[in-house]
């Protein structure tokens, strides 16, 4: 038994039950997190966009989105699109995930592209490149270094808040912690196995994004 009521023997033994809802949190997540990406490229665009047509909308949904909680988002989207289309527990949750980060994506994006020194986009024109290259070819290329760390970070929000899934019956982490530990009335070491795993996972992903910020640094280094 460890500190704190912990079983030690029970933890190791139910261990290998929580593997098909880790694979399960990371398939929401990598999901999420794709949709967000492309999302927030596209809304950051939009907001820097001096046409308010673009501009306005982008603001509201970054403003929309930040100022309500997931869970609630995610509720809407699952009883909101089921009435309007056939979807599913798992497409609800991934899509409601990537609105969710692709409005702080968005937010990470355009910070970044400000940063870009303004020269660089002349420099770009001046060798007859139009502005959509210019983009493309030179400010998101440095953009996407400059959002690596801030993007680590989000990712890792994004993993956790990958548990919200639970409450539309996703048999991610949480649920089949949940679960187990109501079955065999030992919550706290379910509750144990799942943070092990949040724990595994999230520093994998830190570790993975520490690798890829240290190799492009280098190559800026060489560059």
């Amino acid at each position: 038994m460890l500190k704190g009521g912990f079983y030690l023997d029970y933890i190791l033994s139910h261990f290998h039950l929580f593997w098909p809802a880790a694979l399960m949190t990371l398939e929401v997540t990598v999901l999420g997190i794709l949709v967000g990406l492309v999302l927030g490229l596209i809304f950051a665009l939009l907001r820097l966009s001096k046409h308010k047509v673009l501009n306005i909308p982008a603001k509201a949904y970054i403003w929309v989105i930040r100022g309500t909680p997931l869970l609630l988002q995610l509720l809407m989207i699952y009883f909101g699109l089921v009435k309007i289309i056939d979807i599913g527990d798992i497409p609800a949750a991934f899509i409601a995930l990537g609105i969710h980060n692709g409005a702080y994506i968005a937010e990470i994006f355009r910070g970044a592209i400000q940063s870009i020194d303004y020269g660089q986009r002349e420099a770009g024109t001046s060798l007859g490149m139009t502005r959509r290259k210019v983009m493309r070819r030179i400010i998101l290329p440095q953009a996407f270094k400059r959002a690596l760390p801030p993007l680590s970070n989000q990712f890792i929000i994004a993993l956790k808040d990958s548990s919200l899934a639970s409450s539309i019956a996703i048999p991610e982490l949480l649920l089949k912690a949940k679960q187990l530990g109501a079955s065999s009335f030992r919550m706290m070491d379910a509750l144990a196995i799942a943070a092990i795993f949040y724990l595994i996972m999230t520093s994998l992903l830190t570790i993975g994004t520490n690798l890829i910020e240290r190799r492009l640094t280098v190559s800026n280094r060489r560059t």
